[in-house]
C-alpha cells in the first residue's frame, strides 16, 4: 500500500482516536504483505521506539488483534499472560501500560492495525474501545475508496486511449467517469486525488475529441460532478444522494451549470458539456 495512504489517513485517524478517547498515545501501521504491519505513524509519542517495528500476526497485541481480526486490550503490556511479548523493548522504551489494539480491516482482509495506550496501568472502558474502533473505521473506509477508484483507473485507462470506441464502450466510459467523479471529494490523498482528476479530464476530452468543440466553459467542480450524474439519467434525490449533497444544492449547481453552458434543459446542458469535452 502506498506511503502516502498510510500518512494521511493514518495520521488522521490517529489524531481523532487521541481527541474522542483522551489516551495520550496513539500508533499505527498498514500491513505490508498477509502477516506482517509495519508501525509507520505515532500521535503523541515521547520517543521513536515504535517506529518502524514490524508486527507479525499472532505476536504481541497487535499481533493478535491481525490474528483474530477482532479487538484486543491489556490493562498492563509487560505482565499480561495473554499475549506475547517480543516488542516489549519497545512498549517499554515508549512507558506504555494499558494499550488496545483494533485491526482494520476491508472485506474481511486484516489491512493494518491501530493501537491506543495510557502510560498508566488502567482497565480501559467502552468509550475507549468505541472510540479505537471508529478510527480504525475512518482507515477502512479510505482503503475502500482507494480500491474502488484504482479499479476504476485501470478500467479506464485502457478505454480512454481508443477514442474509437464504439458507442456502447462509451457508455461505460461515461459510467466510470461518473463513478470516479463521485469519489473524488472522498479521497485523502492529494496525489491520488489529482490522478483522479487526470483521468476524468482524459475521458472528457477523449470523448469530446470526436467532434468539433465549441469554446471551452469553465464549470466549477461540484457543478461537473452534478452534470456527470445527471448524464446518467441520475434524479436530482439520486445524485444528492450518490455525491452526499441535499438535493436543493444539487438543484443550485445544475442551474448554475445550465446558465454557463447556455442551456435550457438538463438534456441539453449534457450534450452541450459533452460537446465543450467536459463530459464523456
Amino acid at each position: 500500500m502506498p506511503e502516502s495512504v498510510d500518512a494521511v489517513e493514518m495520521q488522521a485517524a490517529l489524531l481523532r482516536l487521541r481527541r474522542s478517547s483522551g489516551l495520550p498515545v496513539a500508533f499505527g501501521g498498514l500491513l505490508a504483505d498477509a502477516r506482517h504491519a509495519r508501525i509507520a505513524e505515532l500521535n503523541g509519542a515521547q520517543t521513536a521506539a515504535l517506529r518502524g517495528l514490524v508486527i507479525s500476526a499472532g505476536s504481541g497485541l497487535g499481533g493478535k488483534a491481525i490474528a483474530l481480526s477482532r479487538p484486543c486490550a491489556v490493562t498492563d503490556y509487560h505482565s499480561s499472560r495473554h499475549i506475547s511479548h517480543e516488542y516489549d523493548m519497545a512498549v517499554a522504551a515508549e512507558g506504555l501500560r494499558s494499550v488496545v489494539a483494533v485491526p482494520v480491516v476491508v472485506r474481511r482482509k486484516v489491512r493494518g492495525v491501530l493501537y491506543g495506550a495510557l502510560r498508566e496501568p488502567i482497565t480501559l472502558g467502552d468509550r475507549t474501545f468505541d472510540a479505537a474502533v471508529a478510527a480504525a473505521r475512518d482507515v477502512e473506509q479510505a482503503l475502500v475508496v482507494r480500491d474502488e477508484v484504482q479499479q476504476l483507473l485501470s478500467v479506464t485507462r485502457e478505454q480512454v486511449t481508443d477514442p474509437r470506441a464504439a458507442p456502447e464502450a462509451w457508455e461505460d466510459v461515461r459510467e466510470a467517469h461518473r463513478e470516479l467523479r463521485a469519489l473524488v471529494p472522498k479521497v485523502v490523498d492529494p496525489a491520488l486525488r489529482e490522478e483522479l482528476l487526470t483521468v476524468c479530464g482524459l475521458l472528457a476530452s477523449a470523448a469530446g475529441a470526436r467532434a468539433p468543440r465549441p469554446p471551452a466553459v469553465q464549470l466549477a467542480p461540484r457543478e461537473l460532478d452534478v452534470l456527470a450524474c445527471v448524464a446518467a439519467g441520475a434524479t436530482n434525490g439520486v445524485a444528492a444522494e450518490r455525491l452526499g449533497l441535499r438535493p436543493e444544492t444539487v438543484k443550485g449547481y445544475l442551474r448554475s451549470a445550465m446558465r454557463k453552458l447556455g442551456a435550457h434543459t438538463r438534456l441539453q446542458a449534457v450534450v452541450a458539456a459533452r460537446r465543450a469535452g467536459l463530459l464523456p
